[in-house]
Parts: C-alpha cells; structure tokens; sequence
C-alpha cells in the first residue's frame, strides 16, 4: 500500500506539473533554430507529443517496483531487529544480487551520459579502463579483502582505530561523508540537468522523484531493498542501454558502417603509449591510474566493503567481485558502441558545433528523444534507465552514510551505545536524515559554478587518501599512527592542490574534429568552437595544474604511503610482532615469513610472523551474553580463517590457522610458555579500549 501511495503521487506529480515540458514540441532538428543565446524556438505549428502514455507507465512501473521491494522487505520481509540486520542485510544476501548492486553502485547517469560523449567527442581511448575492472579483481580479492571479511567490521573506517587511533578513524570517516552527500548530490542533478535541456524535463522535479523514491526504499528495507532493487534496476539499466544501442544500429543500417565511420575518424585508437602524466586520456593513465582509481573504490570505500559484508563466506564476495567486473565492462562496452552510433549519425551535422545542444552529455538524451521517440515507450524506457543508475549510486550512499553515522560518529566519536534491539529502528531514521541533507544539497549544487567539476573529481581524490590510509595499515605492518596522520593529511593537501589548480587553470580538453556541412540551413551557425585545443601542455599553467584527473587517486594514495612510511621511521616504527595477525593482508604475511633470516632481523620481523593469535584490544571477547550482532561477527570471521573474535582465554600461536598459509608444526612446551599471554578485559566490558594520537 505504502508503495502505491508513493507512485501515485509521483505519477500525479508527472502530470500536475508538466514532468515533460516539451510535451507538445516538435522532433525535426531542420525545425529548430538556435540564436547565439542557445535559445529553442518552434517553428512548426504541428506538434507530436514527446512522452506518450506507454512511456509514463514504462517509468512509473519501474518508480512502482523499486518502491514495493523496499515495502517487501521492511514490513514482509524477515524483521530487522538489529543495527546489521538494517546496514548489512544480516549478511544473508546471495551472491548473484550482491554483485549486481555492487556494479550497479559503481555505474552512476553522469557516466551513462558521459561515456557515449567521450566516444563521440575524443574517441575510444578511456574504454581501456575495461583491462582496470579486471586489473583490479585480483588485487581487492586478496590483499584487502580477507581482512575486511575477518574483522567483519560493520565501518571499514573502525580498522583504522584498531590499527592506529581513533582520530585516524574519524578523520576518515569524515571524509567520506563529505564526499558521499557532496557526490550523491552532484550525481543526481547534473544528469537530471542535460535531461531537461534536451527533453524539458523538470530538473528539480526530476530531482526530487530519485530522492523520494530513493529514501522511501532504501530507510524502510535496509542493505536488503537496496541489493534486490538494484539487481532489478541493474537489468533495466543495462536493457535501456541495449535498446537503444539496437534500435540505433537498425536506422544506421547495420553496424558495419558505424564502425567504419570510427575507424576513419580515429575513434579507435586504443593504444596512445604517451608517458606524459599531463596527457588526459593515454593508456597509462587510464589503465594505470584508472585500476589504482577502481582499487580505491573497491577497497577503501565503505558502500562496496558493506556489500561484501552483507554475504556470509569469503568465496561468495569474490565470485561477486568477477560477475560485478563483467557487467562493468558490459555496460562501458555497450555505452562506447552506443558513442560511435552518434558519431556515425551526426557525422554531417555536430549538434554541439551547431548550437543545438551546449554540452556534450546532452548528444545522447537528444538522440533518443529525436530519433527514437517514434518508437512508443523507448524514450521513458532510456529516462527509467537514466533514474536506475541515479537510484542505484544514491540508495548506495544513503545506507554507508547510515552506517558511518551510527558506528563512526555516535559510537566512535561520542561515545553513544546504540541498543540492539533499537539498532535497526535508529539506522532508518539516521538514513532519512542524510537522504534529506543530500537533496537539500542539490538545490545550493547549481551555485557552486566551476566548483561543481571538483566536486566530481573530488571521489577519486579522497579514494585516494583512503585507499593510502588501509595500505598503510594492511600492507606495512611498521607504520605507526603518526605516520598516518601525517600521511593522510598530507595526502590530501596533494591531491586538492592538484585538483583545485587544475579548475583555476581551466585547461582546455582536446577534441576530435566534426562537421557542421550537412546542417539544415535554418539553423544560425554562429556559434565557435575550437576543435584543436592544446593538449594540456600550456606551459604557463603549473604542471601539477595540468596532469590528468587519472592520475589525482594515485597522486592521493602514493603520497599517503610515502609521507606515513617516512614519518613511521622518524618517529619510531611499530614492530610487526605486535600488529593483530588479522589486520594485516595474508599475501604480506606469507611474503614476510618467506624472507631469508637475516633480512628479517634488519626488517625487526620475528622468524615466524603470525605465530600468536592476537585480538586487538579494543574489541570485547565475545562470549554467551553479547549481542546478536557480535555472535553472528564471530562465526562469519572465524568462517574466513579470522581470529579477531575469538574468546579464548589464552591466545595462543595461531600457524594453526589454514587460512593464513602457515605450517601446523606444533611449537615447543618452552617456546608456547613464552609466547602466550592472557587478555584481561577491560574494566568497562562495555567501553572499547583505543589508542589515542
């Protein structure tokens, strides 16, 4: 019922306040005419409705479903008592759903629109950054994976406090806050933006149906509605895409020439083996810097690290992660195709050198509409799609939020004890909250002018920051919390210089040569536009200014490791023998045992790393009388090879555990008396015991 309501007032708000403005406009493009102002006038006094009924009820019916999944599982569904149930699904979800939301949350409509732009105006040189979603499986799968499934950390943030200080934790969970709200906002307007221009679609209207529709579902069924709507809104996004890729290729009459037309203008040019960092897309940045980009969003970024968690066994978040990797690739394959369409079919006419259009994210939005909208419900079919990937990255976003809010901010940084039986209850109320702040935002996005452009670099920036923060934890057992401080802020200072300088500078992009021959006589072609800018090599502009957005996530993390590595050194590193063996990557740990007695002597590492079970102190041992969510921790850990929960009395050597890759040899009576030691509790069994830095 809740469901319906919401639909029907979304529908009512389609209708009442004209959701398509240019309901009654005319298709031709000779029918246009365009003064120096962009400005649309119609000449034609016969008019053919843009949106008809089949394309409203094609898009309704997906707003419909999105919203019946979040009733399902939040008044249904298995009833969601604690504070994992609602975030983490009870990490009970299936493999083939979870790898879908997860590709699902990585595609957003800035990049549906942005991708098939690229194609068209600068060629195929990016569709490399497919070899990154495979480049990057194997390295998530197994160094940082394994740790987060055995810490079964509900924040991926609270391994930084465990590895270093509660202000390590904080600082990056603030961070991604920021990022998350400032992004998820930019995310959903710019593309709701090129729609309207195109389509007259209601900007703010648009806005508001993604947001209402989002933090309806996503605060009433927890990590479950968003997974199985995303698994749904995946195919419908990936449908739409295909559709119009098909119906695209049949009026262009086959691919054959599409491509042909491709290969003659230098779209296919995969391989610009130029070294230069300042080159915006060669191959080095972008399978380079683009795999450290997607290592960041896969490994330090709490959406993805949450949808891991919400599978019970290790195997099943990395099958997820090959079947996520593939439907990547598919969809950037079908978006580029779809780039050489347009290319091929405005090969007379540039709609942006013309002055149809003012912005390359508009080509896409204005084929459709133009050409396609013949075909009844293809229109609100592509637009449904456009909403999926909007719903997908902002449901996403709105339930890590809730996680970071509740476990970083209430109970880390204040010190709050949520109850457990209230936990889900307060996560949907704290999801409602951060869905309200984001869409308050969108309305002050619009202002920020040339900042709005840093604010989509600024995803990658802090990925960067915090994917140097979890290697420098994970990766090198001597880093201490100084070190990560210094790293981390350090870091990001970096990659805002770089990012900042390069909106100040304003440097021109290059662009691949069009023809505006072929363009109906009534359009005023007055319009100027370079086709032969520089390549970013304008010596006045200072050269971190010029290097390409690429490279800003590597810049972030090098720069972390490096400045926390040297400030570890100075301020006096960390032994090994003292990090929990669960929170440093298993690879490094049967890398370090390998390494020759006396390199380990130099490198203070003990002959056999990980040769005693150590918890961190700041986890309570659990036992009978702890929560349900601390109890299902423990199994699901212990089913990854972890030992972080483990509750025995005497921790002893751990070469027993076979996820680790260490020898069963049984250590001598002597040696086993050394080497254990007994955790006392802390004197508050209720308050976690943490370093401070």
């Amino acid at each position: 019922m809740e469901s319906f309501i919401v639909s029907s007032a979304i529908i009512t708000l389609f209708w009442n306040f004209n959701f398509i403005s240019l309901t009654h406009a005319t298709l031709s493009p000779s029918e246009i005419i365009v003064n120096n102002s962009n400005e649309f006038y119609q000449q034609n006094e016969t008019e053919v409705e843009l949106f008809q009924w089949q394309d409203y009820s094609v898009l309704a019916a997906m707003l419909f479903i999105s919203c019946a999944i979040g009733v399902f599982y939040g008044y249904f569904g298995e009833k969601q008592m604690t504070g994992d149930d609602f975030l983490l699904g009870g990490s009970s979800m299936g493999t083939f759903p979870m790898a879908l939301s997860l590709a699902a949350s990585f595609i957003t409509a800035i990049e549906l629109l942005g991708n098939p732009a690229e194609m068209y105006v600068a060629g195929g040189q990016f569709w490399m950054i497919c070899l990154a979603f495979i480049l990057v499986i194997p390295v998530t799968s197994q160094l940082y994976l394994p740790v987060f499934m055995r810490l079964r950390l509900t924040s991926c943030y609270e391994y930084l406090e465990v590895r270093f200080c509660k202000s390590m934790r904080v600082y990056a969970s603030a961070l991604y806050m920021m990022q998350m709200i400032l992004y998820t906002a930019v995310a959903v307007y710019a593309p709701a933006l090129a729609l309207s221009d195109v389509t007259g679609l209601n900007t703010y209207l648009a806005v508001s149906v993604v947001y209402i529709v989002c933090i309806f579902y996503a605060s009433q069924g927890g990590m479950k509605a968003v997974i199985m709507t995303d698994t749904f809104q995946s195919a419908v996004l990936l449908g739409s895409l295909a559709v119009v890729l098909a119906l695209g290729i049949e009026q262009e009459g086959g691919s054959d020439s599409i491509w042909d037309y491709a290969r003659r203008t230098e779209r296919l040019h995969f391989f610009d083996m130029n070294p230069d960092p300042t080159v915006r897309h060669s191959f080095w940045s972008v399978v380079v810097g683009g795999t450290i980009y997607w290592i960041s969003m896969f490994c330090a970024n709490q959406a993805s690290i949450q949808k891991y968690l919400s599978v019970e066994r290790l195997s099943q978040a990395r099958i997820a992660l090959w079947v996520s990797a593939i439907g990547l690739v598919s969809v950037y394959s079908v978006n580029f195709a779809t780039g050489a369409l347009l290319a091929a079919h405005y090969e007379g006419c540039d709609p942006i050198q013309a002055g149809v259009i003012n912005a390359s994210d508009r080509l896409l939005p204005l084929y459709v509409v133009r050409q396609l909208g013949e075909h009844r419900g293809v229109p609100g079919f592509f637009v449904a799609g456009i909403f999926a990937a909007s719903l997908g990255t902002v449901a996403s976003a709105l339930n890590s939020l809730s996680a970071i809010a509740c476990q970083d901010l209430a109970t880390g940084l204040l010190g709050i004890t949520l109850p457990e039986n209230k936990g889900a209850a307060i996560a949907r109320w704290v999801c409602l909250g951060c869905g309200a702040l984001s869409f308050a935002l969108v309305f002050a996005v619009e202002r920020l002018g040339p900042v709005l452009q840093l604010a989509l670099s600024f995803n990658g920036m802090i990925g960067g920051v915090s994917l140097g923060l979890f290697s420098l934890g994970m990766l090198f057992p001597w880093a201490n919390a100084k070190g990560a401080i210094a790293g981390g802020v350090c870091g990001l200072v970096l990659v805002l210089a770089a990012g900042g300088g390069a909106q100040l500078a304003q440097v021109s992009l290059p662009r691949l040569p069009t023809s505006i021959e072929s363009c109906p006589a009534t359009l005023n072609l007055t319009s100027h536009i370079d086709l032969n800018p520089t390549e970013n090599h304008d010596d006045a502009v200072f050269w971190l200014f010029r290097v390409s957005y690429l490279w800003y996530t590597s810049l972030g993390c090098v720069g972390t490791l490096l400045i926390g590595l040297v400030v570890s050194v100075i301020t006096g590193v960390t032994d090994p023998a003292d990090v929990p063996i669960d929170l440093i990557s298993p690879p490094v740990v049967n890398f370090l045992n390998s390494l020759p007695i006396k390199i380990k002597k130099a490198l203070r590492i003990p002959t056999r790393l990980g040769s005693e079970r150590r918890r961190s102190s700041s986890v309570r041992p659990p036992s009978l009388a702890d929560d349900k969510d601390t109890r299902r921790r423990r199994r699901l850990s212990e089913l990854a090879g972890g030992v972080f929960y483990s509750d025995a009395p005497t921790l002893t050597r751990g070469h027993d555990n076979l996820a680790m890759g260490l020898d069963s040899e049984k250590p001598t009576p002597h040696e086993h008396k050394r080497t254990s030691f007994k955790l006392d509790p802390p004197l508050n069994p209720n308050t976690p015991q943490t370093s401070t830095c």
